[in-house]
């Protein structure tokens, strides 16, 4: 797929997905959904760590209702269903870590969008909001499942429902992502993260996400057998010998990844 809408850079085992609709704050339109769900299927094959981030000002802005036309007899079900669950499920199903880099506002489906990566990291003087009920919608784009295991039912209903801005800071209190930086450091400071997970074990981190997300529908005893499972798995691996190696011999581990 040729990109007109996004900017994907490989270097370093680290794909970066660059959403490149300046003008109009990375607004989510057709194009742009499938282009994001092409590259991050791409990252997930070729690089080790996949980053999603924005130009300009913005991260996302949502859903573009710029054109009040389309807007107005926007099919909204089908739209979800055809468009946004694949891009959603290319970034929560991707094989590697998922890193968004939220650069500045991320709005409406825009939020949800960076909550579906692994880790989160917003630059300070971004923000977070999920719009939707200033203009009569709930939260979609998988909020209504995001936010509530992210911060719990009592911030979730009120991020819902009065629709208020909520900071890089307020976001990192609540455990909606994992951390702020201040703008002079963001770009550097998510670049190194990256970096630190494209050097690291992939194979094990392949299979903590496999575990982290199976965690919600098992019971105890399910996850202890699964857990066992993927450690088994993970025991077989170079990387595991590597590590172990490099323990003993008191140095960097150098990993193979997948």
């Amino acid at each position: 797929m040729i990109y007109d809408t996004i900017d994907y850079t490989l270097q370093n085992d680290i794909a970066t997905v660059r959403l490149d609709r300046a003008d109009v704050m990375n607004a989510l339109n057709t194009q742009m959904r499938a282009e994001i769900t092409d590259a991050m299927k791409r990252g997930g094959r070729d690089a080790r760590v996949v980053v999603l981030t924005g130009t300009g000002r913005a991260f996302c802005s949502g859903q573009d209702l710029g054109d009040r036309a389309n807007a107005a007899n926007l099919d909204m079900e089908r739209t979800l269903r055809d468009e946004y669950v694949p891009m959603l499920r290319a970034i929560y199903d991707c094989p590697v870590p998922t890193i968004s880099a939220v650069n500045g506002a991320a709005a409406g489906a825009g939020a949800n969008l960076a909550l579906a990566a692994d880790v989160v990291i917003a630059a300070e003087s971004a923000f977070f909001m999920q719009a939707f009920t200033r203009i009569g919608l709930i939260p979609d784009a998988g909020g209504t499942w995001f936010l509530p295991r992210q911060i719990g039912m009592a911030k979730a209903m009120g991020a819902a429902l009065f629709a208020d801005r909520i900071t890089a800071r307020q976001a990192s209190d609540w455990g909606m992502i994992w951390e702020w930086v201040g703008d002079e450091e963001f770009d550097a400071h998510w670049r190194a993260r990256a970096a630190q997970l494209a050097k690291g074990p992939t194979a094990a981190y392949a299979r903590v996400k496999q575990a982290m997300q199976a965690s919600f529908g098992n019971d105890l005893d399910g996850q202890l057998a699964l857990e066992a499972q993927l450690q088994g798995q993970c025991g077989q691996t170079r990387d595991f010998k590597e590590g172990v190696v490099a323990f003993m011999e008191k140095r960097p581990a150098v990993y193979e990844g997948r």
